[in-house]
């Protein structure tokens, strides 16, 4: 039997209604599902701040904070127990302030030479060879640093320990490297070609253009990398826990072994203090430390990366 005019009628009708409730029901789906990724990861997040609230808070029952703050030494694992977070914070310092040395100017000159001089062809080599490093396991960096770099070091400073911060912050600064060029090519990609146009037509070399334009119109973007990529080396653990060594101690000496927060951490948690001891909760009080610490640098990170997107002043 054919159907009818009426009965074809009622059915593209029927279609018309089905089509945008069908619509309307995916979107939500599709909503409700994004909103759920979204909740997760802020309930991961929440989850460990209460968990490092808690355990900090039980540690602080029996140690105070004024110990914890300007003690000058560190020895939870020992007889004699001292709980001053100093050494391990100025060791961490230390490492990331000798990898800065390393990695920001060699990352901003290298962010200036993709941006402003090499080719087409060359950025699109020299670009992805550099994001190959960040790839790389920290642990092989660690042992890169164990067993090339310190006897590259032993043989210019022969007293030099096997380890030692200065093997360490070297390679933090090559592993960090490639965010410092990345993020700051990426902010003097973004200034406005009509600022170096019309240096140019001043009669700006090109080096005046790159050093008195360029560089100071995405300094945000460029200080932002150089945050960033601080923090990421403040909080590296497997490369100071292998090169940088076991030794909570106040140094300015390079070329001595020092114990930094992650590597006491990764200590603390091969399990060797019991669950629910003084010990074992310093690894959540240095861990509520670090959080901050890295959080804060992050969101610094964040808002001075922010300006550049309202362009140059």
């Amino acid at each position: 039997m054919t159907e009818g005019p009426e009965m074809a009628t009622h059915r593209a009708q029927a279609r018309e209604l089905r089509g945008p409730r069908t619509r309307l029901m995916k979107e939500r789906l599709v909503g409700v599902c994004l909103a759920s990724c979204a909740g997760i990861s802020a309930l991961v997040m929440v989850s460990i701040i209460v968990i490092l609230l808690a355990e900090s808070i039980g540690f602080y029952s029996q140690v105070s904070i004024w110990e914890f703050f300007t003690e000058f030494r560190w020895t939870p694992l020992f007889r004699e127990k001292y709980f001053g977070i100093l050494p391990l914070l100025s060791a961490s310092l230390q490492v990331a302030v000798g990898a800065g040395l390393i990695a920001l100017p060699m990352g901003l000159l290298t962010a200036v030479f993709l941006s402003e001089y090499a080719g087409t062809v060359l950025r699109s080599i020299l670009r992805p060879t550099l994001e190959v490093l960040t790839g790389i396991p920290t642990v092989v960096y660690g042992y890169f640093a164990l067993t090339f770099v310190t006897p590259a070091l032993r043989a210019v400073f022969p007293g030099i320990g096997v380890f030692n911060a200065a093997s360490a912050a070297i390679v933090l600064g090559i592993m960090i490297l490639p965010t410092v060029s990345s993020l700051s090519e990426d902010a003097l990609r973004s200034v406005p070609p009509g600022l170096r146009e019309a240096a140019y037509g001043l009669g700006a070399s090109k080096l005046n253009v790159t050093t008195r334009v360029v560089v100071p119109a995405g300094f945000s973007g460029v200080l932002a990398s150089f945050i960033l990529a601080l923090s990421r080396a403040f909080g590296e653990t497997m490369v100071v826990t292998i090169a940088a060594g076991n030794s909570p101690q106040i140094t300015l000496n390079p070329l001595e072994s020092i114990q930094t927060m992650t590597a006491y951490m990764a200590q603390v948690g091969l399990g060797e203090p019991a669950s629910g001891t003084l010990a074992y909760r310093t690894l959540f009080a240095v861990g509520m430390m670090l959080f901050v610490i890295t959080l804060a640098m992050s969101w610094v990170g964040q808002w001075v990366k922010s300006k550049v997107r309202e362009g140059p002043a």
